[in-house]
């Protein structure tokens, strides 16, 4: 009995009712750190829903990517600030921690400029809006639908369905298909014994055709513009023609066009020409061409065939 009592004295109670307060800090500051990362990423997305009511089109795309990214960096942020708070609580100097940062911040600087230049790029690819979620790209030589787009890296889905993580900085040229418009581009061949003038009305027939279609009536934006000719092939003339249209609808219209023109052109007898070649004999320094000579021999497919 002495031996218990006295063991009970020796034991310091300050000092265990000191590491259980510390304790309980930290577990409310972790706490307090998920309790205001979840709400400001709530408010966050609160106000990007309130704003998208009164936003159309590329701006709610837009929004919806900044949501996104600020979001991302409330966590970050967050976390950082509540890490720092923990290792002062448990009694670690935080200078010494920072200087040893900047210096190993150096370092690795030299190592992972690559790293750096990502999170820069990706910056002033948000802030100057060049890419947006739902925007049809082509960067770094890969062209697809922007999934997501972080301060690290953009994620693009082609037409076969892969997806694409492209690093930001390896993007030095951006090509954006879907901002305010896009033109579908036609490149119609005809053959040179056709009438120009009767190929033009053709086209622009179809092209009013498809303006008063109501499936296309909202995806084209103006009347087809007929640039006319564009070159002398080896077998055509190529008439080039294109329609302004909405953001992304450049490839569905141009499909409908060329099935209803294709159409047309049949019913209207204009040949549509296979490549083909024209072998010219030579001329004499008369002017004359001599005939070149050109026969069919068919071959026996029988040997009674063959003797007959």
């Amino acid at each position: 009995m002495d031996a218990w009592t006295t063991a009970l004295a020796e034991i310091e109670f300050g000092r265990w009712n000191e590491l259980l307060r510390s304790g309980l800090r930290i577990v409310l500051i972790v706490a307090a750190a998920w309790v205001l990362a979840v709400v400001l990423q709530r408010l966050v997305r609160a106000m990007n829903v309130h704003f998208s009511q009164h936003m159309e089109g590329d701006a709610v795309r837009r929004a919806e990517t900044i949501n996104r990214v600020a979001r991302y960096l409330i966590g970050i942020v967050v976390g950082a600030l509540a890490t720092m708070t923990v290792l002062a609580e448990v009694g670690i100097s935080l200078a010494p921690i920072l200087g040893a940062a900047g210096v190993v911040g150096i370092a690795v600087g030299f190592g992972a400029q690559s790293l750096v230049k990502d999170y820069f790029t990706g910056f002033f690819i948000l802030f100057e809006d060049q890419i947006r979620t739902g925007d049809v790209v082509e960067i770094a030589g890969i062209g697809g639908l922007v999934e997501d787009i972080t301060l690290r890296h953009v994620r693009l889905r082609d037409y076969d369905g892969n997806v694409h993580y492209v690093p930001n900085n390896l993007i030095t040229t951006v090509t954006n298909r879907g901002r305010h418009f896009a033109f579908s581009v036609f490149d119609l061949r005809v053959a040179y014994r056709e009438d120009l003038d009767e190929v033009y009305a053709v086209v622009r027939e179809v092209a009013a055709g498809m303006r008063s279609d109501e499936r296309f009536r909202e995806r084209i934006l103006e009347d087809l513009d007929l640039a006319g000719v564009e070159g002398w092939g080896e077998s055509a003339i190529t008439v080039r023609a294109r329609f302004k249209v909405a953001p992304l609808a450049q490839w569905d219209v141009r499909r409908e066009f060329l099935r209803r023109l294709k159409r047309a052109f049949d019913e209207r007898g204009i040949e549509i020409p296979y490549p083909h070649l024209t072998v010219y004999a030579g001329a004499g320094k008369d002017g004359a061409a001599p005939a070149l000579p050109l026969g069919i021999r068919r071959q026996a497919s029988t040997p009674d065939a063959a003797n007959a």
